[in-house]
């Protein structure tokens, strides 16, 4: 459905609509998800104790879901090509490694940015820790396009730790806004930079992507930007927030305009949380089939015949579901060796 809004002499498009499993996007983001899983006690080898059928595979309507894990619930090996997956994880534990050599496990606030480029194998696993309480997971994952000159550069990785993710608050007293910068600028704070290649890196593409709380009752005011800037705003939470007259309940989301003044209403009485990603666009076809983004029906089946053909380097391991050791703490581990701990 589109509305529009006319707010002053200028008109503001906007979008509404509900989500379950995956969000709208704008380009340059081809893809937004939101996994909330309450998964159960762990079963001493990362696994769930207690499984239903109905926690099998991707049932929407169960309160958690193995995905295609057998043992461990999550993602085993799948290939990606010419976008980025950026991996937000707000509660719980996830376990990545990939067929060039780097691996790591990541939660509770970090963020994994990985440049597919010209392709690679991945494993993205959420190893339940916890044996004496439940391993509640919530995590969004965003796919964003890489421009045609760089769909082919060499895959990256970097983790984004928490304790170094800019953390900006607004307000005082229980009336505040908190805002996690996980990509971009904003008043004055930097976030840390991303893969070399991103779409992100470059300063004059204005890209943000910021987690923002909200304390009950409270007003915010988005940054006004360029007119050619793609804003959309996700309510993950149980609050409702007013934009341009217009209620944002839960699992709803708002495309918006960023050249006007746009104001943000917390209007219930429990906090609201808000996805916002924002960037000026890439002025070129963005073709997303499976698990590649091209920019022509060729190239998608160029990346299929690749794939096949080389498997994007392989994956030597026995298994394509590969978790780490429970004994493993947060680490990042790079092709060339390096380890990096938060």
């Amino acid at each position: 459905m589109r509305n529009f809004k006319r707010i002053g002499d200028n008109m503001t498009i906007l979008e509404k609509g509900s989500y379950q499993h995956q969000m709208p996007t704008q380009n340059p983001f081809v893809a937004s998800m939101h996994h909330m899983d309450y998964f159960p006690k762990g079963n001493g080898n990362m696994g769930p104790a207690l499984m239903k059928k109905e926690n099998e595979g991707f049932n929407l309507k169960a309160d958690w879901r193995m995905y295609y894990g057998e043992d461990v619930p999550g993602f085993p090996a799948h290939p990606h090509r010419g976008f980025e997956t950026i991996t937000i994880v707000t509660e719980g534990m996830v376990d990545h490694t990939d067929g060039l050599g780097s691996r790591g496990r990541y939660g509770n606030g970090d963020v994994q940015w990985m440049t597919a480029g010209k392709g690679l194998q991945h494993c993205e696993m959420f190893p339940l820790l916890n044996e004496d309480k439940e391993n509640t997971l919530e995590l969004f994952q965003v796919w964003l396009s890489l421009d045609h000159k760089n769909r082919m550069v060499e895959p990256d990785y970097k983790m984004l730790w928490d304790e170094d993710i800019p953390k900006i608050e607004v307000g005082e007293g229980d009336k505040k806004v908190r805002i996690t910068l996980i990509a971009g600028e904003l008043m004055g704070n930097m976030a840390v930079k991303p893969t070399k290649d991103s779409w992100a890196n470059k300063p004059e593409n204005n890209l943000s992507i910021q987690l923002i709380e909200m304390d009950p009752g409270v007003e915010y005011e988005l940054p006004i930007s360029t007119s050619t800037l793609k804003r959309s705003i996700y309510n993950y939470s149980d609050g409702t927030v007013v934009i341009l007259g217009e209620e944002l309940g839960k699992k709803t989301y708002m495309f918006l305009s960023a050249n006007n003044s746009t104001k943000v209403l917390n209007v219930s009485n429990r906090k609201a949380k808000l996805l916002l990603l924002e960037s000026e666009p890439i002025n070129e076809p963005i073709l997303a089939y499976g698990p590649f983004v091209m920019t022509t029906k060729e190239e998608i089946r160029q990346a299929y015949d690749d794939f096949q053909r080389t498997h994007f380097g392989g994956w030597p391991f026995p298994k394509s579901e590969v978790a780490h050791s429970k004994e493993m703490g947060r680490f990042a581990e790079y092709p060339d060796g390096r380890v990096e701990r938060p």
